[in-house]
């Protein structure tokens, strides 16, 4: 064992004050993180079933009328399957309507997609829908479908479903394709879109706009990535980054004034040893490499207990969805958190450093400590 080793082995901070704020320090930090990570990948998960996460289409994009569909059973649609990140392709038809309850009405999107339950004008809504109507399964409803003439239908809600994007301005019901495209006067295989989606390791690890961009070139068709459809819920999740940024701030600030409260308080208690360390030919560098350990090992000690705290609460709100949302302005109805280790660690790391760097200022005190007078006193 080195001397040095050694001699911090015995030099210790006397109060916990320091490791508590260290320890809710990094708690803090490591749930922010959680939850910036949790928020991207629930929206994008959500936008992912709402509307795949490449949509082809005609060049004409007109996806919400029955004017101008596209085939879904050309070649290249095998070619897209084929790609190692894509889990599926699926056809869809996009109508807006209108549902017409017995007390209000309310303007949604028809989405017609490839179901098991093949009730025929079968819709599945939104909760939100549901409760805003007072629609129960088993419910029948008319929708009106406006275009060049007027196209009434009666359907029956086979189910109730708690949309994880669910917004007032789009509201998105569920029906079957085939009932959409007997609505449009279509043929089988004609549909408004295809929707591409990935595996969730691939949503992660992908690219989508480079996606969409090697998707255009196989099928000749248009081909918009999440981001190209939804920017503002990008930018809005540019914004709860910048949000955990100032946070990773303002915590390594917090922890680091701690840190050198603590470590200065040690360092005055400690004079009359750094000068007897100083007279038995201990260099300034070596004192501050000595104090810089014991500040490190507190460091490290409160950052195990903030991680384990934060990792604790993440897994319980996983499991229990304990914390609860407002939906309307946070497009989720409670605080998602998802654990990825190596966003933890780059954290930790940086933090850990960071505080270390900020701890050199009261070690400068060190060089002005003189051994003679110090050895005198004792």
């Amino acid at each position: 064992m080195s001397v040095g080793r050694f001699i911090a082995g015995k030099l210790r901070f006397k109060g916990k004050m320091a490791v508590w704020a260290i320890a809710i320090s990094f708690c803090i930090i490591i749930i922010s993180v959680s939850v910036a990570e949790g928020f991207r990948r629930e929206i994008l998960s959500g936008l992912s079933d709402l509307g795949g996460d490449v949509q082809i289409s005609a060049t004409s994009l007109n996806l919400f009328d029955a004017q101008d569909p596209i085939p879904s059973d050309e070649p290249y649609v095998r070619e897209i399957e084929s790609l190692s990140e894509v889990e599926g392709v699926s056809p869809v038809i996009y109508r807006y309507g209108i549902l017409k309850g017995e007390q209000n009405i309310q303007g949604v999107l028809f989405k017609g997609e490839q179901r098991s339950d093949t009730t025929r004008w079968g819709i599945t809504v939104p909760g939100r829908l549901a409760k805003l109507m007072g629609l129960e399964p088993g419910d029948e409803i008319p929708a009106y479908f406006v275009g060049e003439k007027l196209q009434a239908r009666k359907f029956r809600v086979t189910g109730i479903c708690d949309a994880l994007i669910d917004t007032p301005d789009r509201m998105v019901v569920n029906v079957n394709l085939r009932d959409m495209q007997n609505l449009a006067r279509w043929n089988a295989n004609e549909v408004s879109a295809l929707e591409v989606k990935l595996s969730a390791r691939g949503r992660e690890n992908t690219d989508s706009e480079l996606l969409a961009w090697e998707i255009e070139k196989l099928s000749g068709m248009m081909s918009l990535s999440l981001k190209a459809r939804y920017q503002s819920l990008f930018d809005w999740l540019g914004i709860v980054d910048a949000n955990v940024l100032a946070i990773l701030v303002l915590m390594i600030i917090v922890a680091a004034f701690n840190m050198i409260s603590g470590l200065l308080i040690l360092l005055f208690r400690s004079i009359s040893t750094i000068g007897v360390l100083k007279s038995l030919g201990m260099t300034g560098k070596q004192l501050n490499a000595l104090f810089l350990r014991i500040g490190a090992r507190t460091v490290a000690m409160g950052m195990l207990a903030g991680n384990a705290a934060a990792l604790l609460f993440c897994f319980v709100q996983d499991k229990t969805h304990l914390l609860k949302l407002d939906s309307s302005n946070y497009f989720v109805s409670f605080v998602p958190v998802g654990v990825d280790l190596p966003s933890i660690l780059l954290a930790d790391d940086v933090a850990f450093a960071a505080i270390l760097l900020l701890l050199l200022i009261p070690l400068k005190f060190i060089s002005k400590v003189d051994p003679a007078q110090t050895v005198r006193s004792l």
